[in-house]
């Protein structure tokens, strides 16, 4: 059914549409600070409805392929990414998303380490922004980055979300920066320092950082769980936490 042709009457008469859509976190120095900022890539898309706006990397899923190969799968024809952490975040189904039909998106985040960030296929019709400061996005895709956003900031307060920014040896510093960037504030460098070294995840290595004008500092490993490989079920918060789930409008 062609886009145009679409109305309230004929939707409702066709069964829904299940997709795939990803939100990809990556930390990218500011060309003017350079200090590292959280950014995402995304898509222009080329065709109605929504044409020539950006939206996050996905597609329709396959008959034959499962969640998170599907998203995966979008990942790679979308941006050439391949990350290690790929988790599912939550599924979007307000009735009125999509102009033409039903759909209901089911969206992963990934985060990416730096290694891979720079891997990151560009074009004219896939470009990196700044995830705090995006324009407005086809379909309800900025209230699916606010969503992501709000997740990863809470997770940073507990567990060990952060390492999965970085590579397998960083410095004390550089996990501060992804606090920094995450959460948008600026941190005590001793107090942060002091708090680190006593949590039970991470562990001094004998190597050093080079190339610095400075003593080079030591480099630490984490040692905590591995990132999740496919979480099939859809991550719901415990229902004694208020989670601000957006009223999508759209894909």
């Amino acid at each position: 059914m062609a886009f145009s042709s679409a109305n309230v009457s004929e939707r409702e008469l066709q069964p829904p549409s299940l997709a795939i859509s990803t939100v990809i976190f990556a930390l990218r120095h500011d060309p003017d600070s350079g200090r590292p900022e959280l950014w995402l890539p995304l898509v222009r898309r080329i065709r109605q409805p929504h044409r020539g706006k950006w939206a996050l990397p996905g597609g329709p899923l396959g008959s034959r392929e499962s969640l998170h190969d599907a998203a995966g799968r979008n990942l790679s024809d979308t941006t050439g990414l391949a990350p290690r952490y790929l988790e599912q975040l939550y599924a979007f189904g307000s009735v009125d998303r999509a102009a033409t039909q039903r759909l209901v998106s089911i969206v992963y985040w990934a985060l990416v380490q730096p290694d891979e960030a720079h891997q990151a296929r560009e074009s004219e019709n896939v470009q990196w922004f700044r995830a705090d400061s995006l324009e407005p996005l086809a379909f309800d895709h900025n209230e699916i980055v606010d969503y992501a956003l709000w997740r990863l900031r809470n997770k940073m307060a507990y567990g060990s979300i952060a390492y999965h920014f970085l590579g397998e040896r960083f410095t004390l510093a550089q996990v501060r920066e992804v606090y920094e960037a995450v959460l948008g504030l600026e941190l005590d460098p001793a107090n942060f320092r002091r708090h680190l070294r006593a949590a039970p995840d991470i562990a001094a290595t004998d190597e050093f950082q080079q190339g610095g004008r400075h003593r080079p500092p030591r480099l630490y490993r984490y040692t905590g769980a591995p990132a999740p490989a496919a979480a099939e079920a859809v991550l719901n918060t415990p229902a004694s936490t208020s989670v601000p789930v957006p009223a999508g409008r759209n894909p």
